[in-house]
């Protein structure tokens, strides 16, 4: 009887190539076994058909963003840790927007070594950014006071007479009063907050001091990179030529 090898063994022996290369060529998601895909390097075969992907192609192993609109109750960031689950359990294969734009197949690689960067309250929605792109994790966390974070909030309360005009100067927390604050009314219960260098507690804090409670906050935009249509518990990938 044949003895079982690895399947990197046996892509590297096809492609003529490194056995760490065939490894790549693995978790890349380019080879079947019997016609079915295959990730795992250290898979066993004996006289099944291993087949390459024509058009593999090492290139495309860069790491990836994975955008996320976290419904409320998931909690993201490393400080905040209440019961339930946190937003990452919502990533995989099977949460995948139906009209994600990117071309990428989920890999299992996808979903691994992601830094969740921006954090959001856990009883939030919005956009989440999770990335194994260590530039895009420096950009987010090193320009952090100067992200704009878009977000909608539906108030309850009476507004404190000239509440807007404060909110729109800037109301301290924490000791430091926003770089750039722009406050309107969405509706009659709605509120558009556009805050620089938001913190969990911020927005919340702002409305309190005028008069108003919070009910509910959607974050829909972080810098240049909007909500969109993507529906709640669904991701997408970051696409090429977008830019926070």
């Amino acid at each position: 009887m044949t003895e079982p090898i690895r399947l990197a063994k046996r892509v590297a022996e096809l492609r003529a190539c490194s056995r760490r290369e065939a490894e790549q060529f693995i978790t890349g998601g380019w080879v079947r076994v019997d016609g079915i895909v295959v990730e795992e390097p250290q898979f066993r075969v004996t006289g099944q058909r291993v087949e390459v992907d024509p058009r593999a192609d090492l290139d495309q192993t860069e790491p990836v963003t994975l955008l996320l609109h976290k419904p409320p109750g998931y909690h993201t960031g490393q400080g905040d840790r209440p019961s339930g689950q946190p937003a990452s359990h919502l990533l995989d294969a099977a949460t995948l927007w139906a009209e994600d734009r990117s071309g990428r197949r989920p890999l299992k690689k996808h979903f691994v070594q992601l830094t969740d960067c921006v954090p959001l309250e856990t009883d939030a929605s919005g956009l989440v950014v999770f990335t194994q792109d260590w530039r895009i994790a420096r950009k987010l966390t090193e320009d952090a006071v100067s992200l704009e974070h878009e977000v909608v909030v539906e108030v309850a309360g009476e507004l404190a007479p000239n509440g807007l005009k404060r909110l729109n100067r800037g109301i301290p927390y924490r000791g430091k009063t926003p770089p750039a604050i722009k406050v309107s009314w969405q509706n009659e219960t709605r509120l558009r907050v556009a805050l620089k260098g938001a913190q969990p507690g911020q927005i919340a804090h702002l409305c309190e001091a005028v008069g108003l409670q919070v009910l509910s906050m959607k974050r829909i935009r972080l810098g240049r990179v909007p909500l969109g249509k993507l529906p709640p518990g669904r991701w997408r990938y970051l696409l090429e030529d977008e830019r926070f």
